[in-house]
Order: structure tokens, then C-alpha cells, then sequence
């Protein structure tokens, strides 16, 4: 079968980034794969076809998820060239991947991750002191941001001084690897790139010498032995990974069930619902709506014949609202009950080490803004604003309002 191509196809259009699906949909249904010109890659949308690229590293590789999106300034590639890196997790392949995973997975143990529910409490209840008594906040920037940042660089080891930093730097990994800045920027975000990765490549030198109870510590200390580079990757691409999507899982989190008459106030009387809420919305809003994978060898998708060497876009969004996966894929339900079948997290060997962690931030976060603001509503008439990238998803401010407590 010829490939549809879909000359319009613009995944960075301010209509697509406001309300992706409906394009998606028309695209699922009509032409499953097709090549998108914009972003010079062929995008798949049906479940089933993206499920068996997820499990088939053999002829899918990963080694195509971190490159830059679009073609980049001559002189920031270079310095991204340059960087002292190699692929680990999200962007290799076995049989390098399963002994980074093992090291990884005995870091990030569900033990650690457990440990990290005081903290993440604390944490919580601190930042929502610094607002609580105003009766409104962007929660993006007031809670959804700062939260799974510190608790990432708490896991990691990072001073929290230097949280603001180091998030200034996963910004411009953000707008070099996803989106299309302009050359002054992407030279910009390549220079902070690179003193991303001489901090993290300091930290680890200096854990080799210093110890504490940290994930860096443990990387260190671990038998199979990791070389500093392959250690210094690891956190690079942790630090931005596993703040990111929660940001942005929290910020979708809160609008759909803020949005929708009736949601919020089921969910403050019945909190056994906020698991399901948490895989509805990752179902239905996708904080990771396309990933990318390259083909090894000439394959056939949906009856269209790929070569070896091809660049796909997995359009998780499209296939999570699949009708013959997901009845009635289009309401939001929070008691549905295959909602965990949702593709955000990933599939075999690349399920996401850090959704248990992510789970457990959304658990505590919902929970503590239902106990704590009362009649917790969204404020009227905003226009949501999304960051012009391909592969992540959430509100960029989430201005809301609450019945502040009255003073004595």
C-alpha cells in the first residue's frame, strides 16, 4: 500500500497543541500510518500497531527517541555532537539497555521510592502553606512544577539549591530535542545542554569520593560497574525525565477534573478513585502524546511498506482514545475500567522505570488539595496555553480559586 501523506500535518500548529485529538482521530480512522512532511517522519495511531513497535526493539529501535525533532543550526549541533554522553534507557537498545535498566531498577527499587512518601508529604504541604491563604494560585507554577523537580533531585542527590538551575537547564533540552526554536535559541539551549551535562558529570566525581544516600551514590557503588560517563547520562536524562511528565500528569490531572461538573466533588468524597483518575487521565490527556522509534530492517505497518531506517512517531494520543479499545473513548471516565491499559508509561522493556514514583506524587497531590482547599475551582474564562513541542503535554498555567479560611 502507497503511504497517505499528510501534507498539513503540523504537529506544532496552535489549533493541534489546543485540541490534538479530533485530527488524530480523523487520521486513525482514514490512513493509520502516514508521512507527516513537517516533521519528515511516518506517524502510526492505531494501538495494536503501536503496541508491537513498543514490544519489538529488534526492528524498532529506540535510538531515535532523544534526537532533535526538526533539522538543527549548524553550530548547536555541533556542541550537541560533542557532549559527553551515551545512550542509556529511553534511547537504547539491548543488549546495553536490559544491564542499564537492572542498575537502575535496583536504584529506583519500589523500597526507595516508598522512602520517598514523608518527604514528598512534607514537601507538599509546604508549598500549598505558601498559598493556601490567598484563595488563588496558578497550580501549575505554585505546586505542579516545583514538587516532582524537588522530589526528582532529592532522589538523585541534587543540592535543592540548585533546583532552579538545573530545571532552567531541562528546559532547554525541552526546546532543543522536541520543538523548533529559532538558531539563536537552539544555540542558546545547546550551550545550557552542555553545562547540564558538567554539572551532572562534577556530581558524579564528586560521589565517587563523597557517599551519601542518594540514586548517584548507588549507581557508583553498584557492582556491575558503571563507567562516570555512563552514570553522568543516566542522571542527565533522569533529571529532566522524571519531573517533566509529572508536571505535566498533575497539571492535566487537575484540569479535567476541575473542568467537568461533578468530578472534583466525587472525587474529595470517595479518594479510592484517584488511582483510576490518575490512568483516566493518562488515558485521556496523554502527558507523553508521541514517541519515536526508527525502523532496523524493512517492515510492513497496517499494510504500508516501510524500508529499513525509517523515522516513526507513536501517536499515544491517538491510540488511547481508540474506540475499539476504549468504549465511548471521548468522556472522560475516572471508574473506567481498562484505563490502565493506557500507553503513556510505555510497553516491554521500556515501561516507565518512574511511574510508580508518578503515581504516588499524583496520590499525594490531589489528596492534600482536596483536604486543604476548599470548593477548589478552576478560575473562569482561561485559555489554556501548551508548550509548542512534539512529545509532551500539559497546561502551562492552571490559574484556580478556593474558599480561603476566614480570618479570626
Amino acid at each position: 500500500m502507497t503511504c497517505p501523506v499528510a501534507h498539513d500535518f503540523d504537529p506544532l500548529d496552535a489549533d493541534y497543541l489546543a485540541d490534538p485529538f479530533p485530527t488524530l482521530a480523523e487520521w486513525r480512522e482514514q490512513a493509520p500510518v502516514f508521512y507527516a512532511p513537517s516533521i519528515g517522519r511516518w506517524v502510526v495511531t492505531r494501538y495494536a500497531d503501536i503496541d508491537r513497535i513498543l514490544t519489538d526493539p529488534a526492528t524498532f529501535s529506540a535510538a531515535e527517541a532523544q534526537r532533535p525533532v526538526y533539522p538543527m543550526d549548524a553550530d548547536a549541533a555541533a556542541v550537541l555532537a560533542a557532549l559527553p554522553l551515551v545512550p542509556t534507557m529511553s534511547n537504547c537498545d539491548p543488549p546495553d539497555h536490559q544491564r542499564f535498566r537492572q542498575v537502575m531498577a535496583r536504584a529506583m527499587s519500589p523500597r526507595r521510592v516508598a522512602a520517598l512518601r514523608p518527604a514528598i508529604e512534607a514537601r507538599t504541604r509546604e508549598l500549598i502553606d505558601r498559598f493556601a491563604a490567598d484563595g488563588h494560585a496558578d497550580l501549575v507554577g505554585a505546586l505542579f512544577h516545583p514538587l516532582p523537580a524537588l522530589t526528582i533531585f532529592t532522589l538523585i542527590g541534587f543540592p535543592l539549591t540548585d533546583a532552579e538551575q538545573i530545571k532552567a537547564w531541562c528546559a532547554d533540552k525541552l526546546e532543543v530535542n522536541w520543538g523548533n526554536p529559532s538558531a539563536e535559541r537552539q544555540r542558546r539551549s545547546a550551550r545550557g545542554m552542555r553545562e547540564f551535562v558538567d554539572h551532572c558529570a562534577a556530581f558524579v566525581a564528586r560521589r565517587r569520593i563523597e557517599p551519601a544516600d542518594d540514586l548517584v551514590d548507588a549507581l557508583v557503588a553498584d557492582e556491575r560497574a558503571l563507567t562516570d560517563v555512563e552514570i553522568t547520562s543516566l542522571i542527565f536524562a533522569l533529571s529532566f525525565a522524571g519531573h517533566e511528565t509529572t508536571t505535566n500528569l498533575l497539571g492535566n490531572m487537575a484540569r479535567h477534573l476541575l473542568g467537568r461538573p461533578g468530578a472534583w466533588e466525587e472525587i474529595r468524597a470517595d479518594r479510592s478513585l484517584i488511582p483510576g483518575a490518575v490512568e483516566e487521565t493518562l488515558r485521556f490527556d496523554s502527558s507523553v502524546p508521541m514517541w519515536r522509534r526508527v525502523t532496523t530492517r524493512d517492515v510492513e505497518i497496517d499494510g504500508v511498506a516501510l524500508p529499513a531506517g525509517s523515522r516513526l512517531v507513536l501517536a499515544f494520543a491517538a491510540a488511547d482514545r481508540e474506540p475499539g479499545v476504549f468504549p465511548d473513548p471521548d468522556r472522560f471516565d475516572v471508574r473506567r475500567a481498562n484505563a490502565r491499559r493506557q500507553l503513556s508509561f510505555g510497553r516491554g522493556i521500556h515501561l516507565c522505570l518512574g511511574a510508580g514514583l508518578a503515581r504516588l506524587e499524583c496520590e499525594i497531590v490531589i489528596n492534600m488539595l482536596a483536604d486543604r482547599l476548599p470548593g477548589l475551582r478552576l478560575a473562569p474564562d482561561q485559555a489554556v496555553a501548551f508548550t509548542p513541542n512534539l512529545s509532551f503535554r500539559g497546561p502551562v498555567t492552571l490559574p484556580a480559586a478556593w474558599d480561603p479560611p476566614l480570618e479570626a
